[in-house]
């Protein structure tokens, strides 16, 4: 999922429930795509619009 303010996103994914990955890609930048869980463990993943 494309967002706009990745923390924003994180925070309320965590906030409805999900958790962030265990695994996340070695070659990702952690400022630009997070892996996320929904409550029932399915993926998610967010990462930052533009630039």
């Amino acid at each position: 999922m494309q967002v706009d303010d990745l923390e924003a996103a994180v925070a309320a994914a965590l906030e409805a429930g999900g958790t962030e990955a265990e695994w996340q890609p070695p070659d990702r930048d952690p400022h630009r795509i997070r892996i996320m869980l929904d409550p029932a463990g399915h993926p998610l993943c967010l990462f930052l619009a533009g630039e």
